[in-house]
C-alpha cells in the first residue's frame, strides 16, 4: 500500500473524541512506550482505517457497533520493527515474497537498498524494486543505491547509475535516501562524482548512508563530514563508539552470515553513552533462516541476551530507525496519527510476536500471514542477464607459475573467516605440478575465478582462497558482490567449467557440483540474483545447497554469503575481481605469486 505523510486529520481527530467510531481496538495491552522508556500496563489502543487515533487508560468511547475488539491481556505491544538496511535481493526472493517472510515476525518496514539488482539492471532494476514494493503491506522505504558500480576501475560492472540518476531518482516518493556509500576511497579522494551523489541527496533532505570497514578515526571524521549519517560497518566496541561519537548513527549487523552485534553491542552495555544513535539491522539475511529463526526480533532477542535493556533494544528497531530517516511522523512508535503498525508479543525477553497488524490491518497470526500477497511478473529480458563471450572449459581455471617448474611457490591468498567481513592477505606455499599452480587439500586451499557476465569481455580472474574446508567438487554464483559476476571455487577444474555453465545455462543462481553431478542448484534467474518461486521452495533449494556444501567438505556456517563478497573490491584485505587479484589495502592489483 502507499506510504503517505498525508491522511484525513478531521477523521482522525473526531474517532479520537469516540464521535466517529473505530474500527479496531486493542484492549487492556502492556504498552511499550519508545518515546518515554516506559512499560504501560492495562492500556487501550485505538485505530481507524490505517493509523492511530487513540492510546489511553480506557478506549471504551471509540468502541462501536462494528468496531473490532482484541483482548490482549497479557501481551505486550511495541511499534511495528522497521529494518535500517537490508538488501532483498540477498533474500534471493522478490519483494512479495520477502514480505511474506517477514510480516510475522513482526518485521512491518524496512529501508531497502536495492544496490544488487541496480549493479545488474542499473534504473530499470532499481524501479521494478519499487513498482513491486508499492502496493505491500510491508511499508518498503527505498534507497537509491550509490555505488553502481561500486568501483570504476577494480572490475567489469553490469550497470551504471550516476548522479544525474541518483538526482532524478531523489524526487521520486518511494525513496527515502542514499544506499551505503561503500567507495570511501572516492569519497575521501574528493571524486566529484561520488560527491555529486551525496549532494543530490542532501539537497532532496533525504538521509545518506554509509559502508566503511576499517577507517581510522580522522578518515571517519572525513566521511562523516562528507554527509554520510549512518555505517553498519562497526565489528568492535571500539569503533562503534568513535562512529557515535561523532554523529553518524552506528548500525549493528545480525543477519544470515554478519553476527556483529554481540561485540558492538558492548558499546551500549558496557558503557553509559545515550543508545538512541544505535540501530540493529539484518542487512542480508536467506530465505530458510527468515523461515525458520526469525528477522529483526531474532536479533533483537539476540541484543538482550547481551546484557542490553529491553526497551533500548526495541528503540533500536524502531523509533531510532525512524528519526534516522526522518519518518518518525509515521512510524517507530505507538501514537495518535501514525501508522497502525503495531506487534503483539508474549513475552518482551523472547521477543515472540502473537499478532501482527499493518497499515492497521491484523496481518499475522501465531507466526501465519493471514493475508494475501499479489504475485507481480517481472519482464522477460530480465531473467537473461548472465552473458558469457564462450562455454567456460576447465583449461580457464590453469594457473602458471612465472617463477617455478616443479617444486613450490609462494602465493597471496585470500584468507576467509567465520561471520567476518573482512579477509586476511596470506602468503602460502602452494605445490607446482609441471608448471601450474595447484591447490592444497591439506592447507585448506582451492582455485577460486571470477567470470564476467554482462558485457562477454572473456575477462577471468584467478587466484586462491582459504578457509571453506573444501575437499572436492566445486561451487559457484552470480550472486557476488557488488558487481555480480561469475564467481567460482572448487577443486577440480572440470567441476568448475561445468558448474559455471550449469549457472549460465539456468539464467544465474547458485550451484553445487562433484564429478559434474550436481549435488544441489538454486535457480536464480531475475537479474540472477533472485527467484520468482514461493519463499518456500527457494528456501527448501538453499537447505539442499547447503547439505551439498557440507558433503563438499565445507566447515563455514554461512558459506554461500561469504563467497559471495570475496568480489567486493571495497572490503579489506584481498579480493578478487574479472580483473584480478586486488589489494584493496594498497587499492592496486598484485601477481598471484609472491
Amino acid at each position: 500500500m502507499p506510504i503517505s505523510r498525508v491522511y484525513d486529520t478531521r477523521l482522525l481527530a473526531l474517532a479520537a473524541l469516540g464521535e466517529v467510531k473505530s474500527d479496531l481496538v486493542i484492549k487492556d495491552v502492556t504498552l511499550v512506550n519508545v518515546y518515554t522508556g516506559e512499560v504501560m500496563e492495562n492500556m487501550d489502543i485505538a485505530i481507524k482505517g490505517e493509523r492511530i487515533t487513540y492510546v489511553g487508560s480506557s478506549a471504551s468511547h471509540c468502541i462501536g457497533a462494528n468496531t473490532e475488539v482484541i483482548n490482549a491481556k497479557g501481551l505486550y505491544a511495541v511499534p511495528g520493527f522497521l529494518d535500517g538496511h537490508i538488501h532483498i535481493e540477498s533474500s534471493m526472493i522478490t519483494p512479495s515474497q520477502y514480505a511474506k517472510a517477514v510480516l510475522p515476525w513482526g518485521t512491518t518496514g524496512i529501508f531497502a537498498d536495492p544496490h544488487e539488482i541496480g549493479n545488474v539492471l542499473g534504473v530499470e532494476g532499481v524501479k521494478l524494486l519499487i513498482e513491486e514494493a508499492r502496493n505491500l503491506p510491508l511499508k518498503v522505504f527505498v534507497t537509491v543505491p550509490s555505488c553502481v558500480p561500486t568501483t570504476t576501475v577494480f572490475e567489469t560492472a553490469g550497470a551504471v547509475i550516476s548522479s544525474k540518476d541518483v538526482d532524478a531518482l531523489m524526487a521520486l516518493p518511494e525513496v527515502y535516501g542514499l544506499g551505503e556509500m561503500m567507495n570511501y576511497y572516492g569519497l575521501l579522494g574528493g571524486d566529484e562524482e561520488v560527491h555529486a551523489k551525496i549532494q543530490a541527496t542532501l539537497k532532496h533532505r533525504k538521509a545518506v548512508t554509509g559502508h566503511a570497514a576499517g577507517l581510522g578515526y580522522r578518515e571517519l571524521a572525513a566521511y562523516a563530514a562528507g554527509g554520510i549519517g549512518s555505517c553498519h560497518e562497526a565489528t568492535t566496541k571500539e569503533e562503534a563508539l568513535n562512529r557515535a561519537r561523532l554523529g553518524i548513527y552506528t548500525k549493528l549487523r545480525y543477519g544470515s552470515a554478519w553476527h556483529d552485534l554481540p561485540k558492538v553491542i558492548k558499546a551500549i552495555t558496557e558503557t553509559r553513552v545515550d543508545s538512541r544513535r544505535f540501530i540493529i539491522i539484518t542487512d542480508d539475511v536467506h530465505p530458510e533462516d527468515l523461515l525458520s529463526r526469525g528477522h529483526l526480533n531474532r536479533a533483537v532477542r539476540r541484543a538482550i541476551e547481551e546484557g542490553c535493556d529491553l526497551i533500548t533494544a526495541i528503540q533500536m528497531v524502531t523509533l531510532n530507525v525512524a528519526e534516522y530517516y526522518g519518518v518518525d511522523d509515521m512510524v517507530g512508535g505507538i501514537a495518535p496519527g501514525k501508522y497502525a503498525d503495531i506487534v503483539l508479543l508474549g513475552s518482551l525477553p523472547q521477543v515472540d510476536p502473537k499478532l501482527v497488524i499493518a497499515f492497521g490491518k491484523v496481518v499475522a497470526k501465531d507466526g501465519r500471514l493471514l493475508i494475501d500477497i499479489p504475485r507481480f511478473t517481472y519482464p522477460e529480458h530480465v531473467k537473461k542477464t548472465v552473458k558469457l563471450k564462450r562455454p567456460l572449459e576447465a583449461s580457464d581455471f590453469t594457473v602458471r607459475s612465472k617463477k617455478v617448474k616443479e617444486g613450490v611457490t609462494r602465493v597471496h591468498v585470500i584468507g576467509v573467516g567465520e561471520g567476518e567481513v573482512p579477509t586476511k592477505h596470506l602468503i602460502e606455499e602452494l605445490p607446482v605440478v609441471d608448471g601450474e599452480i595447484q591447490p592444497s587439500i591439506e592447507k585448506d586451499v582451492i582455485r577460486i575465478a571470477v567470470v564476467e557476465r554482462h558485457k562477454m569481455t572473456g575477462n577471468i580472474g584467478l587466484g586462491f582462497v582459504k578457509g571453506f574446508g573444501i575437499r572436492e567438487g566445486a561451487v559457484a554464483s552470480t550472486v557476488a558482490h557488488d558487481s555480480h559476476n561469475l564467481i567460482i571455487m572448487g577443486v577440480d577444474k572440470e567441476d568448475m567449467a561445468y558448474v559455471g555453465n550449469l549457472l549460465a545455462e539456468v539464467g544465474g543462481g547458485m550451484a553445487a557440483v562433484r564429478k559434474e553431478e550436481v549435488l544441489g542448484l538454486v535457480e536464480l534467474p531475475i537479474a540472477g540474483l533472485m527467484s520468482d518461486e514461493p519463499v518456500e521452495k527457494v528456501a527448501a533449494k538453499v537447505e539442499r545447497l547447503k547439505e551439498a556444501w557440507r558433503q563438499l567438505g565445507c566447515t563455514i556456517e554461512s558459506p554461500f554469503m561469504t563467497m559471495s563478497i570475496l568480489a567486493l573490491t571495497v572490503l579489506p584485505e584481498l579480493r578478487i575481481s574479472d580483473k584480478g587479484l586486488l589489494d584493496t589495502v594498497q587499492g592496486n592489483f598484485i601477481d598471484l605469486e609472491a
